[in-house]
């Protein structure tokens, strides 16, 4: 083992190679195998060079890794948070490495392999619980087009998807790493039931989908320069109207919903009745529910408001947003009730974008036994795939399907399994539009119902394993 110190020298490279995978299996658009392959040079590198020179590969790897949402995040972030925060995840990233390193020297491969994931999962854990963007930052969302790993969330949250990525690399890293064959074979054979049967579960969920009663659901957004920045009075109003048009357009096609994004305008209460008589009125001619986000605007304080009409001209349910981005939406107040409505099947729930991050208020809404979640959001167009389909997670997590409409994004129908039924940019014309057969079904997941169990168990695993270590060392 004294000859660590003197294979400095493997440093660079698995710097370099877990950098780049990283790099490219993160972010706007991640190539998803890459993430499960990606911490496996930095976890190769653990027993064969210093503890300080772990520590330091491991975080160099993390943030020149994750250095692919660097533009973007300062768009939506202020720079020095998102310095701090990628400074921090990469210590923390760090320190499992490191926790990894030190059962692997201590001839423990089985706690090393643990260790490392549990050690994860309660880091994002902690984060989701403790950061005003929720699980935004959670490893999982790489894996957002690999639909039999997603499954396991229905059980674990997107906790278990943390843990079976990084138990993959623990595994293969503790492999490669010099030990006795007779202790790497029960290694191999338990993460391979492990991860066998979170990818057979995934595949048998996927197979095992139930006939459900489908509605009609047409998503709709603008991205032109006169539907997003109206001034004056008359503006606002000519914009709802361009709005109502698009609605007119599709109302012969036997939609049975429209949605609408977040925010296409402000609403006062000199304005409300007028614009309560516009798209009651519109509902009531196209015979279609009818989703649409306003900024709401009173004298003493304000909401970023979704309201939702019925076939028959009335206000069915209105919604305040819980979760507001800082600083842009400072201005609102936060709501705090959800609501539902009992639509042509089964009960809808309502939230907006931003609100798709935090899996609490999903799961409440899947303990109400919601079908469908009618969702307008606005994102920052490059991170309309990423934002948008972090909210497939939770229609997996909790057992509904999604409509979800946003402006500069990507419009996107899913069901319960966190199949896109319908997508589409809406940068380029004045308006895009997707229709979607949306099923209407309330699967009522372990997840659901259990809520953070295993985020909890990670964290008890945890605890075991440092105990574990301590004990070696005594």
């Amino acid at each position: 083992m004294d000859s660590r110190s003197n294979n400095a020298f493997a440093a660079a490279p698995c710097l370099a190679v877990s950098a780049a995978l990283f790099f490219l299996g993160t972010g706007l658009a991640p190539l998803w195998p890459l993430v499960w392959l990606g911490p496996v040079p930095v976890l190769w590198a653990a027993s064969r060079i210093s503890g300080r020179q772990v520590f330091c590969v491991a975080a160099a790897a993390y943030a020149l890794g994750f250095l692919n949402e660097w533009s973007y995040l300062r768009t939506v972030l202020s720079t020095s948070f998102v310095i701090s925060f990628l400074a921090l995840s990469a210590c923390l990233f760090a320190v499992g490495v490191v926790l990894f390193r030190i059962c692997l020297v201590r001839g423990r491969p089985w706690l090393a392999v643990l260790v490392f994931p549990a050690f994860w999962t309660t880091v994002e854990f902690a984060i989701a619980n403790l950061s005003i963007h929720g699980t935004f930052f959670n490893i999982s969302y790489s894996q957002l087009n690999f639909l039999p790993i997603l499954q396991i969330a229905s059980a674990t949250g997107i906790w278990g998807i943390s843990f079976t990525v990084f138990l993959f690399a623990s595994t293969v890293a503790a492999l490669l790493a010099p030990a006795p064959r007779s202790k790497k074979l029960p290694l191999l054979v338990g993460s391979l039931v492990f991860i066998g049967s979170v990818l057979a579960f995934g595949a048998w969920r996927l197979a095992s989908t139930p006939n459900s009663p489908t509605i009609k659901v047409a998503l709709i957004a603008s991205d032109a320069p006169e539907n997003l920045n109206a001034g004056t009075p008359a503006e606002i109003q000519q914009m709802f109207e361009r709005y109502a048009d698009q609605v007119r357009l599709l109302a012969g096609q036997g939609i049975q919903l429209f949605v609408l994004p977040e925010g296409i305008g402000p609403v006062n209460d000199a304005s409300l009745l007028a614009f309560d008589a516009l798209f009651g009125k519109l509902a009531k001619e196209s015979g279609a529910y009818t989703e649409v986000g306003i900024a709401r605007i009173t004298p003493s304080r304000s909401w970023n408001q979704e309201r939702l009409y019925s076939p028959q001209g009335e206000l069915a349910a209105s919604y305040n947003k819980h979760h507001l981005l800082p600083p842009g939406e400072d201005r609102f107040t936060r709501g705090t009730e959800r609501a539902m409505v009992s639509g042509i099947s089964g009960k809808w729930g309502l939230e907006i974008c931003k609100d798709m991050d935090f899996p609490l208020l999903s799961r409440q809404y899947s303990r109400d036994s919601v079908s469908l979640l009618v969702v307008p959001a606005s994102d920052f167009v490059v991170d309309g795939w990423l934002h948008g389909r972090m909210a497939i997670l939770r229609g997996v997590e909790s057992g509904f399907s999604i409509a979800r409409s946003a402006k500069l994004g990507i419009l996107m129908a899913t069901d319960d399994r966190g199949r896109v039924l319908a997508e589409r940019d809406t940068i380029g014309p004045s308006f895009a539009s997707a229709i979607a057969n949306i099923p209407i079904r309330h699967d009522s997941t372990l997840y659901s119902i259990l809520g953070n169990w295993f985020a909890w168990v990670c964290v008890a695993l945890l605890l075991v394993c440092i105990l574990l270590i301590a004990r070696s060392h005594s």
